[in-house]
């Protein structure tokens, strides 16, 4: 990769040319409209590129990244950005989506001192040490993957109860939550099977999702996270299908 800053300018350049040749009236079309039907909140991590895993195109999704995907009520970006694509833009997915492998979530996990970002990635570990007895229960190589998902279902949660998403219900607005994982090992989305529209019950729904990820990493070590997912991200969670609706069934709402 060249440090010269001109070659992105004239990557840039071959870029636009390249799209008109193709599509003419491309960059037009772009001007005049923004309405995106989701909302990608991810990793700031340069391999998990919202459009490119999803297939769409500019204007399609709009996006906010952090480290480690993390959605907090003190996070005003955050919340902007979600109020933003809920009440003006009027999305109707919204996917909060983890990594295998995140810098951030292994920090976490390790306590590993990584500077003034330490104080971000505590919310993390707070996810950790509320799972605590489970992720010690797993083999030492899934704990990473493990608490990844957990994150993401910790922080599907924080969307849901946040004060934008509470109104947007409350007024009838159609738009839902999901809780998705990016392997970059293989370039494939996981359904988490976490999805919150503000009907059914919140807790029900998290304590579900927290089981489904209890029993897919609870597998003899040695499995990497695509055989483990399986390639559809299913694998192993039909088998706790069963308890896991029972308990969205017996649940309680929360926020």
């Amino acid at each position: 990769m060249s440090d010269n800053l001109d070659d992105l300018f004239a990557h840039n350049r071959a870029w636009s040319a390249q799209m008109e040749r193709d599509r003419p009236g491309f960059f037009t079309g772009l001007v005049k409209q923004q309405t995106p039907r989701y909302m990608w909140i991810g990793c700031s991590d340069s391999r998990v590129p919202a459009n490119q895993i999803t297939g769409l195109e500019p204007g399609e999704v709009f996006v906010h990244r952090n480290v480690a995907n993390i959605v907090v009520h003190s996070d005003l970006n955050a919340l902007s950005a979600i109020q933003f694509a809920v009440e003006h833009l009027k999305v109707e997915h919204i996917m909060v989506v983890g990594h295998y492998g995140c810098a951030g979530v292994k920090a976490a996990l390790s306590g590993k001192r990584i500077g003034l970002a330490d104080n971000w990635i505590r919310h993390i570990q707070d996810v950790r040490d509320r799972h605590a007895v489970m992720l010690d229960s797993l083999p030492e190589d899934v704990r990473v993957d493990a608490l990844c998902e957990l994150n993401v279902a910790e922080q599907v949660v924080n969307v849901a109860v946040s004060t934008v998403m509470v109104d947007a219900w409350g007024r009838g607005q159609k738009v839902k939550i999901h809780g998705w994982t990016f392997g970059v090992h293989d370039g494939l989305l996981q359904d988490l099977g976490l999805n919150v529209d503000g009907a059914r019950p919140l807790d029900a729904v998290y304590k579900a999702a927290v089981q489904r990820i209890r029993y897919k990493w609870s597998k003899p070590a040695g499995a990497s996270p695509s055989a483990q997912a399986g390639a559809d991200g299913t694998e192993g969670i039909d088998a706790a299908a069963a308890g896991a609706q029972a308990i969205e069934s017996t649940g309680t709402k929360t926020g």
